[in-house]
């Protein structure tokens, strides 16, 4: 496994934001958003990435947004279209998420769930995302799951917590992510799965956990900033 010192490890803070929000439900999140951090003199933690993934339609609002209201926020597709360019009605392809987005989130538990997308398709998808520079966040339900190779972000996300409210214990998170680490010598593994600002920190603290994934908690933005702060405690 790749080893990175303390003063140079990054964290992430990433809020997928599912099929939530209207174009002015975006830009009340980020007005929002930009007063609190205002209020807190324009500053996140050292090391701490913060990203949110937004559905395609708002890629561009939420990128006029973060540019007008100079936050520090990256952008993340959701996923990403398997193709290159061309006759595949319904798909937007790397080449034109690039122009927002530095992240794309492949193998998601729902879309493994509901839309049955395999490892060959996801393989697929993580190399046109690299093709086109757009680093990948790969998740996986387990530390068994293969991982495409070149991927250099992971997110363990237990099916057993996506949604539900009850996530994994930090100890047991720490436990997997550790062997992620270990089977596919990869340095950043992240955990997904009912995170929110109250037991944000305890995710944080553990060793070979990079950051996290977050869905419902990431919507709102106080619960957003709030998560901020306490993943720095």
């Amino acid at each position: 496994m790749v080893s990175i010192s303390p003063k140079e490890r990054k964290k992430y803070l990433i809020g997928n934001w599912k099929s939530n929000k209207t174009k002015s439900q975006v830009s009340a999140f980020f007005q929002e958003f930009a007063q609190k951090f205002k209020s807190i003199g324009n500053k996140k933690p050292e090391g701490l990435e913060l990203i949110v993934c937004p559905v395609f339609i708002h890629l561009e609002e939420s990128y006029k947004q973060i540019i007008d209201l100079k936050l520090p926020i990256l952008l993340g597709a959701q996923d990403i279209s398997p193709f290159e360019m061309g006759a595949f009605t319904g798909e937007v392809t790397g080449s034109q998420l690039k122009e927002y987005v530095s992240f794309c989130i492949i193998g998601h538990s729902e879309r493994r769930k509901y839309f049955a997308e395999d490892d060959a398709l996801l393989v697929k998808k993580a190399a046109l995302a690299k093709r086109e520079g757009i680093e990948v966040i790969y998740c996986v339900p387990d530390s068994l799951t293969s991982i495409p190779k070149d991927v250099k972000i992971v997110a363990y996300e237990p099916v057993f917590a996506i949604g539900t409210g009850t996530p994994d214990t930090p100890d047991n998170a720490q436990k997997v992510i550790k062997e992620i680490k270990s089977k596919n010598n990869i340095s950043l593994v992240l955990y997904g799965g009912s995170i929110n600002k109250d037991n944000i920190s305890k995710y944080f603290e553990k060793e070979d956990i990079d950051g996290v994934l977050v869905g419902t908690s990431s919507l709102d933005p106080d619960s957003f900033m709030q998560m901020m702060l306490n993943a720095a405690l």
